[in-house]
């Protein structure tokens, strides 16, 4: 595993200087040097792994093969499962491509699965090309320290659709990217946080309501 830790400096710098392995690493973002170490040091697994994937500052990803719209028949509870909305199953079409229409909600898996040591942070955003088509492609970027540490997860994609008529994606091409960050290290690594999502290898529901019931409960 790499090994992160503190670079001597002013108080003023202290926190976005870093050194990994040997390498002194500034403001805390991997470039595609320290992507490729990480990647043979095991603080960072991509799978499957393809190198050019790999961007000056960030891990590109693809789209998976399979789609869920969310429906919903009424007010949502957050705190009430049984108000969400379906995922409904989108079928690719004859060219296998994913349609998603004007205003739809899509959940979709990446195609890779990623997993991230406690002392790695990433942040998911769309890219220029898709933003200029008229589509979201992230909704919540963070991925915490120790996201699908154990075997790798997916990350759902929240894709929205802002133009006036549908757009065909086309699984297995470049969707989005994940910027990495070192750090000192996690006190509680996320994969070991109460109704995660770290060992997913398929798109989930939301585990909201699980997380308040947990809550109230703590508190009783």
């Amino acid at each position: 595993m790499t090994t992160i830790q503190p670079v001597s400096s002013t108080s003023s710098s202290r926190l976005s200087k870093l050194r990994l392995g040997n390498r002194r690493f500034e403001r805390g973002i991997l470039t595609d040097r320290e992507i490729r170490r990480a990647l043979i040091e095991g603080d960072l697994s991509v799978t499957p792994f393809d190198d050019s994937l790999i961007r000056p500052a960030a891990v590109s990803l693809r789209l998976g093969e399979e789609a869920f719209s969310l429906v919903s028949t009424g007010a949502v509870d957050i705190a009430d499962r049984t108000t969400y909305p379906d995922l409904v199953p989108k079928n690719l079409d004859d060219q296998g491509r994913l349609r998603v229409e004007p205003g739809e909600v899509v959940l979709a898996p990446t195609l890779e699965r990623i997993g991230l040591s406690s002392r790695l942070a990433g942040l998911v955003d769309g890219t220029s090309d898709y933003a200029r088509l008229g589509i979201s492609v992230v909704l919540c970027g963070q991925v915490s320290p120790g996201f699908g540490s154990n075997n790798g997860a997916v990350l759902t994609l929240e894709i929205v659709n802002h133009l006036r008529h549908a757009v065909l994606l086309r699984p297995r091409a470049r969707i989005c990217n994940v910027m990495l960050f070192a750090s000192t290290g996690s006190e509680e690594s996320y994969d070991r946080i109460p109704h995660n999502y770290s060992n997913d290898h398929f798109v989930m529901p939301s585990r909201l309501a699980d997380r308040i019931e947990s809550t109230n409960n703590s508190r009783n």
